[in-house]
């Protein structure tokens, strides 16, 4: 067999690569770079204008990087910005001489067309950066492509993670008077949800009635996480919620499965709109001709229902959200679980990497405008406890989990810890459960209680279990 050089690294993008690669003939504006420069210098207040669009970094040449930076400086050091001033920082790092930096500091003020257009300047200076990078990031993929520098894998999962960034970079927002709050976003969002059309704006309903009497649905932008210990019904819950929002509220779910197969959750889903038994489809055996119309029925309702499963094991956080993008008008995301994601940039251990996948589907969440809920495993320290009752300290590898979450749902069933209940020695009810809203970000928190039917595996409110 011939030898096989050993495979190289794939080279991540750093934020900026223009000392990496040549960025010579790239996309850029002299002219705009020159006219953010000169308005400050004319007009040092319109800084606080044009900082929180542009980074040094953000100049195509090193030496506006370099002015632009003193500025900044001098600014939090609340020293004044003149020629003079500017001038004498410049020389203390050699960027510019007494010569030399005087007749080019005087030049960009000359050239401003106009110190209130300012904010457009560095719009147009910040686009041309942002293309740029994306450009440099093309090139590195290219090369590490032709160096084999990994599988196609780990080539898209370097690629999408820096275009990821540079995106979420792009969400700048200023400050808002609040009036203009008031006006555009909390009245125009209530008179949607009072409109004919206010299905399309409330949250997606869970079809719990207890759950959606405190959460009102699963709300746009929010990143909601059911956790539990293993077996207690997590998967069941989601496929609960999945079902419902797509094939009785008509909207359009993406379920991203790591742990069970397609078939497998289709197979819980007809069995609970069906009402039979989960264990006989399994079996595939001990149907009768009554169980087979209802099967019927349920595959045909769920057939037209826009559920979307995407069962592909190891995803991380980008390649989900390319499905979306690429599927579009998404109402609800489901992942099942966390603990089996992969992150898009390796990390020194997995509580690192928790964190950067949470932050991820917060940001995803609220880039996208859609709620996703993510499934995750709960520690054993509920078990320790007496009354074992789960708390959110008890959720795994991360406390970057609590803290991204908008809601934490934490489901119980007391059968899970044999639990004997109190009045003599008679076994709890096997089929009582609980879901435990221990964190909402817009209201209050409650325990709810359900019913579990295992036979159909679903959740039911105590009202709907017969």
């Amino acid at each position: 067999m011939p030898f096989l050089p050993a495979r190289k690294k794939v080279k991540a993008l750093p934020e900026s690569s223009y000392n990496d690669m040549d960025i010579s003939n790239l996309p850029h504006s002299i002219e705009a770079e020159q006219s953010v420069l000169g308005a400050i210098l004319i007009d040092p207040k319109s800084l606080n204008e044009v900082m929180p669009i542009l980074k040094p970094q953000h100049f195509y040449l090193a030496q506006h990087r370099a002015i632009y930076e003193k500025m900044i400086m001098l600014f939090q050091f609340s020293k004044p910005i003149d020629f003079i001033t500017l001038l004498e920082e410049l020389k203390s790092d050699n960027v510019y001489d007494e010569t030399t930096g005087k007749s080019y500091l005087l030049q960009l003020g000359q050239l401003v067309p106009s110190v209130k257009n300012i904010r457009r300047y560095a719009e147009i200076v910040r686009e041309k950066h942002d293309i740029r990078e994306l450009i440099l990031v093309s090139r590195q993929t290219i090369q590490n492509a032709e160096d084999g520098s990994g599988s196609a894998n780990e080539l898209l999962d370097a690629a999408s993670g820096r275009i990821s960034e540079i995106r979420e970079s792009r969400d700048i927002k200023g400050l808002r008077k609040i009036s203009e709050v008031i006006s555009v976003d909390f009245y125009g969002r209530i008179e949607k949800l009072n409109s004919p059309d206010a299905d399309k704006y409330a949250g997606v309903p869970t079809g719990i009635s207890g759950l959606d009497a405190v959460l009102d649905g699963l709300h746009p932008s929010d990143l909601i996480i059911l956790a539990a210990r293993p077996a207690v019904g997590k998967t069941s819950m989601a496929t609960n919620f999945v079902t419902h929002a797509g094939s009785r509220c008509r909207k359009r779910v993406c379920f991203f499965s790591l742990e069970m197969s397609a078939e497998q959750l289709v197979s819980r889903m007809i069995s609970s709109i069906s009402g039979v038994d989960n264990d006989k489809l399994h079996r595939g055996r001990m149907l009768d001709a009554s169980d087979w119309k209802n099967i019927a029925q349920a595959a045909d309702f769920l057939a037209h229902s826009d559920i979307y499963i995407d069962d592909t094991g190891g995803i991380s956080p980008n390649d989900i959200r390319s499905k979306i993008i690429r599927l579009g008008g998404v109402d609800l995301v489901v992942i099942d679980h966390l603990g089996l994601m992969t992150p898009d940039r390796r990390k020194e251990n997995r509580v690192q990497e928790i964190s950067e996948i949470t932050r991820s589907l917060k940001l995803m969440a609220k880039d996208l405008d859609l709620p996703i809920l993510v499934l995750s495993q709960l520690s054993r320290e509920s078990a320790k406890r007496t009354d074992h009752m789960p708390q959110l300290s008890d959720l795994r590898d991360s406390g970057s989990i609590e803290q991204d979450a908008d809601v934490v749902l934490l489901l119980y069933r007391e059968k899970y810890f044999e639990k004997e209940d109190s009045v003599g020695d008679a076994p709890a009810d096997p089929n009582s459960a609980k879901c435990i809203i221990a964190k909402n970000r817009h209201g209050r928190t409650e325990t709810i209680p359900l019913y579990w039917q295992g036979q159909y595996t679903r959740f039911v409110s105590l009202d709907d279990r017969h």
